[in-house]
């Protein structure tokens, strides 16, 4: 299976660059008969990218989604479903000077020696937050397949820098998240999140965060242990988001200070279905869904296009010089991240319900 495609019945091939022609996904394996239009995934695509300059990057593309094949008549055929967005904000000359001065954080090294002088990495090329675009697309899919099975898919920026936003439940996330352009679910910490990615901003800097996420009502023993398990196959697609750095689930690395007693979940009956008595396992046990809320975190690294003034290495000249990256940048990139997060969820359980035979081939109203 080829790098660029996520997941095996459910195979999503990403393509394109941030400075490319355009950005766009291949879905293989969609079930037929899912009643979906291009203004659904259009509301999803839309949600990308918070209509806030101050807090992301002031690059502003229309993000217009084309479907170009596998939907008739209101309803996926089963064939490949292609779709693009094409790219018109563009300023490339912003990276005319860095073809041979890598800038610190990005992968303009490691791709340089693996690629040689022949990767587009303008705007960060293949490796840029914009590729997240076919997660999106891909996502919007594979909600509507979730949806047919009642499973629900939330997600919310729970930290910005030093900021933690408190406990919020699914209502919150539901009614709150997108209401600001945070993408928090804790309204009481929208102004000190906003004012902690502004302050990095004035100071030619940046700031990191986290999204958490939760899945409800999925059902029990999705998942193909050992290598397929569900939590490794997740937690390889939220390391393919851009600036993702960290991944837990349920308790986390909180486990590592705990004990058995402290962490086990013990099971009881709630009206004849057996349920645990805490989440601490985040749903999953063995790699396989336990029927309780998928739960977890996913950290992101401050964004590395910084304003101040860093160190590199001239690659033709062979020494160490000064670079300043010019150009367009998030000083934050968790509110991107939010629906990005939700996406790759949705993305990595329809592939595992499809191979499990809990998500038929052809769906039917």
């Amino acid at each position: 299976m080829s790098s660029n495609t996520l997941g095996k019945a459910f195979a999503v091939t990403c393509f394109g660059e941030s400075h490319g022609r355009c950005v766009g996904v291949v879905i293989d394996g969609c079930p037929s008969g899912l009643k979906i239009k291009e203004s659904d995934i259009q509301a999803e695509v839309s949600r990308r990218i918070p209509r806030n300059g101050n807090v992301v990057s002031a690059r502003v593309e229309e993000d217009k989604v084309e479907v170009l094949s596998g939907i008739y008549s209101g309803y996926t055929t089963g064939a490949p479903l292609a779709a693009l967005v094409w790219n018109k904000d563009i300023r490339s000359e912003n990276y005319a000077d860095l073809i041979d001065r890598p800038r610190p954080g990005h992968a303009d090294y490691p791709a340089h020696i693996k690629y040689g002088n022949f990767i587009d990495l303008r705007g960060g090329g293949r490796w840029s937050g914009r590729m997240t675009l076919a997660m999106v697309i891909a996502g919007a899919v594979a909600r509507k397949i979730l949806a047919k099975s009642g499973i629900e898919v939330l997600a919310h920026t729970s930290q910005v820098g030093k900021v933690v936003a408190g406990k919020v439940g699914p209502d919150d996330i539901r009614k709150n998240t997108y209401t600001n352009p945070i993408r928090t679910a804790d309204l009481t910490k929208v102004e000190a999140m906003t004012a902690e990615i502004l302050q990095a901003k004035r100071e030619g800097d940046s700031v990191g965060g986290i999204v958490e996420f939760t899945v409800l009502n999925p059902p029990v023993g999705l998942g193909e242990p050992i290598y397929d398990a569900l939590d490794a196959d997740l937690a390889k697609a939220f390391f393919t988001v851009p600036g993702a750095k960290g991944v837990e689930l349920g308790s986390g690395f909180g486990a590592g200070a705990s004990r058995g007693s402290e962490n086990n979940d013990e099971f009881r009956l709630q009206e004849g279905r057996v349920v645990t008595e805490t989440n601490r396992s985040g749903g999953i046990l063995g790699g396989m869904t336990s029927g309780m809320p998928i739960t977890g975190r996913v950290a992101f690294k401050p964004p590395s296009s910084i304003a101040k003034p860093q160190r590199t290495v001239d690659l033709t000249e062979i020494k160490e010089v000064e670079v300043t990256v010019k150009g367009r940048h998030d000083p934050c990139i968790v509110p991107k991240a939010v629906p990005v997060v939700e996406a790759v969820l949705c993305i990595v359980l329809v592939d595992h319900m499809i191979r499990s035979g809990m998500a038929p081939r052809v769906l039917r109203e």
